[in-house]
């Protein structure tokens, strides 16, 4: 069998058609995509825009499975997805996959992490990706539903002490920013986080990371639902809301000074946010049906802050990072 892997080119489109309705067609059940994928027109013009590269394998001519990453949203190096025509052979194809990404993006990877959600039957990869070199953090996908559960009971059990008076709760503002970026990155420069999406460890690249937030470059940004908590006038905590497709409300982050850790600020944060986003869903203001974050699953303490305000883990899977 002669087999190649490269990256899609113009004369490839047409053949490659059909290996993508394949995935687009799984993506939801067996890759646990919240949205659906990009269709064919769409997928084929971020890849001429150069918003996303897709390396393609080839056996005796014909597509049989993709990788597909993306360099362009964040300073990390982001591997989407790996996919082989009807899910066969995946563990082989992903070989050969990951070996021409590896060397496509060998310059890239002096100065950039890789990072990989080894999402649904993606998990599968675990011993392929550890092979070539990756890591993994456990990570825990929570929703917090508008109908069909108790998560807005759970809630409204939560009775929080009075703030003392030195402390105040309001919403996002952009005089804001720059405290925001101190804080964000003191929060997260030592965690978890920092490993697979190196811009927390420096204040330029959090600077970045929460520029791309609140100019709706990741989704778009609710800053009336983004929760800020000011100490003596000044912002020391933030609890920070996007949404998706106008229906999926997202945390992306939520950080405190540690001299404000450990006193239930964090609760009140997320609370304030939920309360908006649920006063909207409840008026038809925005048809939000779910809250969700995720978390790493051995971060006890933020998925105890979770599930006290009605959060419910969903499913876990191995967020794969290379560098």
């Amino acid at each position: 069998m002669d087999r190649v892997a490269r990256l899609i080119d113009e004369k490839d489109f047409t053949a490659f058609e059909c290996l993508y309705n394949d995935f687009r067609e799984r993506a939801e059940e067996d890759y646990k995509f919240e949205l659906e994928p990009l269709d064919y027109a769409g997928f084929i013009d971020a890849v001429r825009r150069d918003l996303i590269k897709c390396i393609v394998l080839f056996e005796d001519s014909i597509p049989v499975a993709f990788l597909i990453y993306t360099t362009s949203i964040s300073e990390a190096i982001e591997l989407n997805i790996i996919h082989s025509y009807n899910l066969e052979n995946t563990e082989e194809r992903a070989k050969y996959l990951i070996s021409e990404f590896l060397k496509e993006t060998e310059i890239e990877r002096e100065d950039m992490v890789v990072c990989y959600p080894l999402l649904g039957k993606q998990e599968s990869l675990i011993h392929v990706a550890s092979g070539f070199g990756f890591k993994f953090i456990g990570t825990v996908v929570l929703r917090f539903m508008m109908y069909g559960t108790n998560s807005k009971e759970i809630l409204n059990m939560y009775k929080p002490e009075a703030l003392p008076p030195e402390y105040y709760l309001t919403h996002w503002d952009n005089r804001y920013f720059d405290d925001a970026v101190k804080v964000i990155h003191e929060a997260f420069k030592d965690s978890s986080d920092a490993l697979f999406d190196p811009r927390f460890k420096s204040l330029d690249g959090t600077d970045d990371i929460l520029t791309k937030i609140i100019q709706n470059v990741y989704a778009e940004f609710l800053p009336e639902a983004t929760s800020v908590l000011l100490y003596n006038g000044k912002p020391v905590g933030f609890c920070f809301i996007n949404l998706t497709d106008g229906r999926i409300a997202n945390i992306p982050v939520l950080g405190l000074l540690k001299e404000h850790q450990s006193k239930g600020f964090s609760k009140l944060l997320l609370r304030q946010s939920l309360e908006k986003l649920i006063s909207w869903s409840e008026s038809g203001t925005r048809p939000i049906s779910e809250i969700n974050t995720t978390t790493e699953t051995d971060n006890y303490q933020a998925l105890k802050l979770y599930r006290h305000l009605g959060f419910k883990e969903d499913y876990d899977y191995p967020q794969a990072y290379l560098g």
